[in-house]
């Protein structure tokens, strides 16, 4: 059943570009673009130029510029190879930029993604074509909050695996919900990440803590840190993508008692 707190999905804000805040900074973006320069060319995969290609399709199509930048798509991808991760969920697929970096982690890996936007849904599974891993990924098109619990239910029956990698990068408000349902799918050892989770400072702003998208970051940070059934810590980072964060926790328990470590 879906929380009290889910909201109402208004493609307009989704579709305004003013709707989104950034810091940019020169320096960050000359060190992202060396980077990708040498760490990310050549015999790589995704393909670099079918990289650009669906970030150049996603802002024809209307997306707004919140997709994760090239070397955040390469830091999920190379932690979803240190994990061997087969069974990833992302909750917020946008264009499936995220995606396609997850699901080119292993050709065993597999995605299920979910995005409340069906448009959205619809240019990112061209996307998939185009980077040829469209038969890993798995689209629930609906909200998490309705869509999760399902997830949830099939996992617990043993309709499907539990999960070896979470990313989350949806609805803020909402964080701590896709947390607890992601550490209920999630096996011992499980890494769950949450995207956005410092907000250029504001997370440590009182002026800004009436934000639902600040209020509902510190909802989560503040209970993932009374959670015995996770590690948790955060990372700040600046880049081509502004001033922002990231929360990586590790699942010690899942829901049925394991632990692990």
């Amino acid at each position: 059943m879906a929380d009290s707190r889910e909201q109402s999905f208004d493609k307009t804000y989704w579709r305004t570009p003013k709707s989104f805040r950034f810091e940019a900074d020169e320096r960050w973006s000359a060190v992202d673009k060396y980077n990708w320069s040498h760490l990310h060319a050549g015999n790589t995969k995704p393909d670099p130029d079918m990289l650009e290609k669906v970030l150049q399709s996603s802002t024809d199509g209307g997306l707004p510029p919140i997709a994760v930048s090239p070397a955040h798509g390469k830091f999920l991808q190379i932690q979803a190879r240190l994990m061997g991760a087969k069974n990833i969920m992302e909750v917020g697929m946008l264009g499936g930029y995220s995606t396609i970096w997850l699901a080119s982690s292993s050709p065993d890996a597999k995605v299920t993604s979910i995005e409340i936007d069906e448009d959205f849904a619809a240019l990112a599974k061209k996307h998939f074509g185009w980077a040829g891993v469209e038969k890993q990924i798995e689209v629930k098109v609906g909200s998490a909050m309705s869509e999760m619990p399902k997830l949830v239910e099939e996992v617990k029956a043993g309709k499907r695996e539990k999960i070896d990698l979470a990313f989350i990068d949806a609805n803020k408000p909402n964080n701590l919900e896709y947390f607890n349902w992601c550490v209920e799918m999630a096996r011992p050892g499980a890494c769950i990440i949450i995207d956005n989770v410092v907000r250029m400072g504001r997370v440590v702003d009182p002026s800004a803590f009436e934000d639902p998208n600040v209020a509902g970051t510190r909802r989560a940070i503040e209970a993932i840190g009374k959670d015995s059934r996770v590690d948790a810590t955060i990372l700040q980072m600046v880049g081509d993508k502004s001033y922002d964060g990231f929360l990586t926790a590790i699942v010690k328990r899942d829901a049925s008692g394991s632990s692990h470590l």
